[in-house]
């Protein structure tokens, strides 16, 4: 891992918007694109500038893309976010039943849509991590791996990964024979094993191919008469 003093300005964005006179800067960030079951979450992350400005380089100070820490660090800035009376946290979901009839792509964007509508006021503007995102309600600018250059999306790429894998370790409670807390979803070896063994359950993604050609090779259950 890169030390803290040779790794980029994350607050080269935020600073920008600032320095228009926008207050409120959201950071967007989405989990669980990927995944064969479950929800896609979306988080929205605004810092008060002050805040951020000192807290990055002491409390934050490694604050980055969430697939670039572990777990356990995952764990422990998504307590400090929430925690902080000086970070405001919306957090959208959109249901496996919304990716099958709308598909990922606009159930991403849905989430997003969500997760800024949480936040009160609405942000002056939002950062989001990737591609251009349609129907938010305030004006966005889009960043191409985000995650690694803003901390506001950095923030809201742990909020987003942390929420979904508790969801995760939820469902797996709920249906220990997937390893749902192992591989969060994801067609791993293990995952294909146990849906093609068991069949889908009702939060698996019956739009994604693994899972309706595992669907399509279960028995038929016949009802007696």
């Amino acid at each position: 891992m890169k030390s803290t003093s040779d790794r980029p300005d994350l607050l080269v964005f935020e600073r920008e918007r600032w320095r228009q006179g926008e207050i409120r800067i959201a950071g967007i960030d989405e989990a669980g694109r990927g995944p064969l079951v479950g929800s896609v979450v979306a988080s929205a992350v605004v810092f008060s500038e002050k805040f951020i400005e000192r807290e990055i380089k002491t409390s934050f100070a490694r604050l980055t893309d969430s697939k670039q820490i572990s777990e356990t660090m995952r764990e422990s800035f998504f307590a400090l976010l929430q925690q902080s009376d000086f970070v405001e946290i919306g957090v959208g979901i959109s249901s496996a039943s919304e990716i099958d009839e709308i598909n990922i792509l606009r159930a991403t964007h849905l989430a997003m849509k969500r997760a800024v509508e949480q936040l009160s006021p609405l942000p002056d503007h939002i950062l989001v991590d990737g591609n251009p995102v349609q129907g938010l309600p305030v004006l966005s600018t889009s960043i191409v791996k985000g995650d690694s250059k803003s901390i506001s999306i950095a923030a809201a790429s742990i909020i987003a990964k942390v929420t979904r894998d508790h969801m995760m370790y939820d469902l797996d409670k709920e249906h220990p024979e997937y390893g749902f807390a192992k591989h969060k979803g994801y067609g791993t070896k293990l995952h294909m094993e146990t849906l093609n063994k068991y069949g889908p359950i009702s939060e698996h993604r019956r739009s994604f191919r693994p899972v309706r050609e595992a669907a399509s090779r279960q028995p038929v259950q016949m009802e007696l008469l």
